[in-house]
């Protein structure tokens, strides 16, 4: 499975970048010399952890066994994951590996692999004020973990001003480390993870965020309240998370390189659990799609079986299809969409027409005009036109540059640092490719179609002395929300019965915290430093669907991590299929509804043995499961788990067989009434043309709360088009409540 960077800032024209087993890159196993290497494996072993000490001295001895010596064993090991399951990480020959994995008491033996990395306005136009109801008692005693690359605890968004001591639930740490000035009372604890002892020149071994992107992601989740944020005045406004009250816990894993390895998102998770945090935030990707396989999978399990809510990204390999990651039943799985801002330039030419680009220009101009070349007449000599068309580095000449605006067809990133480093004020690029993302310029400089590229070519060929100016840019309404196009899409590529994404969150150009480390872009020659910033990708989704399950939480605190993203999906706001024509395998059961999830009226529940028992209809042999499951399980020995998919999930999802005229699916559901009794929920059906779908019975008669009612849903759909995907929906309703469930079916 490719890597995917999984946020994005600035990125190359046209290709957009794009976990507890483990998994990415395998470094090899032969030298250049033909000396065997010895690289990092996690080794599963069957059984619970009984004690640390005892599962510690276990390790060692089964380690001694293939190294030849308890030293030799000693040296090797980097962690010993003991809390949660049992399992540890080594430096192994492969050799050694497969002697390990030949041991009874081994389940299974993985490579470890790495992995990549997948707010003023969203909040409120997905329907969470500020002022909406909360309970800040309750509020103040979640825990948000976010696995991710650190934080910047020295901004706003993380001061403790009129918090109280940690809950007492939190048995996490914090220590001082370098250029990390240590937690406080919102920020109770923050860890770094690096077990492979590579050398990152540009990170530091500390809890200390150097890219950005794990300060980004926290403040998004449970940032405080900070009035007037803004990226130099642009989208300005009062930067929160969904859950100002709550607590952070940092757990950094990835790394300036951006590289995540799967043996600490293990460890991380298994401090996180051990810690006592009530959500579990991961905006990474790109590891394989094998739930017990996984690192982020199993790691999400045994979070579930202490009842912690995970929350992961789908990905950015949008448009195409079965690209979602992330896919495991007991995730959150969070898609991207846009909300209803953007972010436009006006560029004014000396003749007096004004016109509009896109992107962001930080920059006001000093002077009412400036004079505007063409970067094929701006060409350091007869050869270098071409490359002066899309001003190349070196193909501009600075005498023909200096102090003016340089028009330039846009072809990789960063053309106004290569005219600003010789001189020029800015640049005005031109492309017909459709920019969602607003691209963060380091100099002056916008985007236009070509047809105003057009008539800027025609003005500047026609004046002695063409000018124009670049304005700053400024905020304009759109109409949202929409499905973002880098969004990863289902199907599933792992179960055919179950919808990922789930549901969808603002993930487009979104404000919040940054890092005073880092510039924010890219590009060589950035001297713009900020506390906030605008980015975009499934890892600024994620964070909101995170705070939403906080904030859920923090009214239920009873409720199960199952309960808790039910809740999140049948009170999703629907999404227009028309203007998303991948439907719910873009966006899931719709747009987050914040304080709808408060209420949802019935909520979908399952333990972990349900789980199991889907995991085994779905072909996992015992063996395979015990490394998840961290204990033997037998399948044949289990009841097999209902219906046509073996799982009470909110969403239903019909593969339809091309060799056969009608397919039948019965998906059977049990729903446990979260409102009050008595109360009667009557069925809805929606079917799209060629589908027939029952449910029975048609009513569900509650006497008293939390009390459970069983149903069976009949799908029948004629052979549809390969890879065509139709939409219907089963909605429970009673006077207070609507319960929605998306029922999917599709052609693979």
């Amino acid at each position: 499975m490719s890597l995917l960077l999984c946020f994005y800032k600035n990125f190359p024209i046209p290709f957009l970048f794009f976990g507890f087993p483990l998994l990415l890159i395998l470094l090899s196993n032969v030298s250049a010399n033909g000396v065997k290497e010895k690289n990092f494996y996690i080794v599963f072993l069957g059984d619970h952890a009984v004690s640390r000490d005892t599962t510690l001295d276990s390790h060692l001895n089964i380690l001694s066994a293939v190294k030849g010596s308890h030293l030799e064993a000693n040296e090797s090991l980097v962690y010993s994951y003991t809390t949660s399951f049992n399992a540890f990480a080594a430096k192994l020959s492969e050799d050694e590996a497969n002697k390990l994995s030949a041991m009874d008491e081994v389940v299974s033996v993985l490579p470890n692999r790495y992995r990549k990395l997948h707010t003023t306005r969203s909040w409120d136009f997905i329907g969470l004020p500020f002022t909406a109801k909360r309970k800040l008692k309750s509020e103040s005693d979640i825990i948000v973990a976010l696995l991710d690359t650190g934080v910047t605890p020295e901004f706003q968004s993380f001061n403790d001003d009129g918090f109280g001591p940690p809950p007492a639930k939190w048995k996490g740490t914090c220590h001082q480390y370098a250029n990390f000035s240590g937690c406080n009372n919102k920020l109770i604890g923050a860890k770094y993870f690096k077990a492979d002892g590579r050398i990152d020149p540009s990170d530091i071994l500390s809890p200390i965020d150097m890219v950005g992107h794990g300060t980004h992601t926290a403040s998004t989740a449970a940032g405080n309240l900070v009035p007037d944020a803004s990226l130099f005045g642009i989208a300005k406004g009062t930067a929160r998370g969904a859950v100002p009250a709550a607590r952070l816990a940092i757990y950094k894993v990835c790394w300036a390189s951006h590289a995540c390895s799967d043996m600490d998102i293990l460890a991380a998770f298994e401090a996180a659990i051990h810690d006592g945090v009530d959500v579990i935030s991961v905006s990474i990707g790109g590891g394989d799609p094998n739930y017990v396989h996984d690192s982020i999978g199993i790691g999400a399990f045994h979070a579930m079986r202490k009842g912690i809510v995970t929350v992961a990204s789908a990905g950015n390999d949008g448009p195409f299809m079965a690209t979602v990651t992330n896919t495991a039943p007991w995730i959150v799985t969070v898609a991207a969409s846009g909300i209803d801002r953007d972010f436009r330039s006006t560029i004014e030419l000396g003749s007096g027409k004004n016109f509009t680009g896109v992107g962001l220009s930080t920059f006001n101009p000093k002077q009412k005009q400036y004079p505007l070349v063409d970067g094929i007449d701006a060409a350091r000599s007869s050869g270098s036109k071409e490359n002066a068309k899309f001003c190349y580095e070196d193909s501009l000449a600075p005498t023909k540059v200096k102090g003016k605006l340089v028009h330039c067809r846009l072809s990789t990133w960063g053309s106004e640092a290569v005219v600003q480093a010789i001189g020029g004020i800015g640049t005005i690029m031109e492309s017909d490719q459709v920019f969602e993302i607003a691209q963060i310029f380091t100099a002056p400089a916008t985007i236009v179609n070509s047809s105003i590229g057009q008539i800027i070519t025609n003005y500047t060929q026609s004046t002695r002395s063409p000018s124009a100016v670049i304005h700053k840019s400024h905020e304009v309404k759109i109409t949202a929300p929409f499905a973002a196009s880098f969004s990863s899409r289902g199907p599933n590529p792992v179960s055919k019965h179950i919808l990922k994404p789930d549901v969808t969150a603002p993930g487009l150009n979104i404000l919040a915290s940054y890092t005073p480390r880092k510039p924010i872009t890219d590009q060589k020659g950035d001297t713009q430093f900020s506390e906030f910033t605008l980015m975009s990708g499934t890892s600024m989704s994620c964070p909101h669907v995170s705070g939403v399950a906080a904030y859920v939480k923090s009214f239920h605190p009873d409720w199960t991590p199952a309960a808790i993203r039910s809740s999140i999906i049948t009170t999703a706001k629907p999404m227009s299929p028309r203007v998303n024509k991948e439907a719910e395998f873009v966006y899931g059961a719709g747009q987050v509804n914040p304080t709808r999830a408060l209420h949802p009226g019935l909520v979908y529940d399952m333990d972990d043995f349900a789980y199991i028992q889907f995991l085994c209809h779905e072909g996992f042999n015992g063996s395979t499961l015990s490394a998840l499951v961290g204990s033997p399980v037998n399948c044949t020995s289990l009841l097999p788990g209902l219906g046509h998919d073996a799982i009470n999930y909110p969403t239903m999802q019909l593969s339809v067989e091309n060799n056969t005229s009608i397919t039948v699916g019965v998906f059977r559901r049990r729903v446990t009434n979260v409102g009050p009794g008595p109360t009667i929920f009557n069925a809805t059906i929606k079917a799209p043309k060629g589908v027939e779908i029952t449910v029975k019975p048609t009513s569900l008669i509650f006497s008293h709360t939390q009390q459970k009612k069983s149903f069976k849903v009949v799908v029948k759909a004629k052979s549809i088009a390969s890879m065509q995907i139709v939409s219907g929906s089963l909605i429970w309703r009673s006077p207070r409540y609507i319960v929605r469930s998306p029922i999917v079916i599709y052609s693979p």
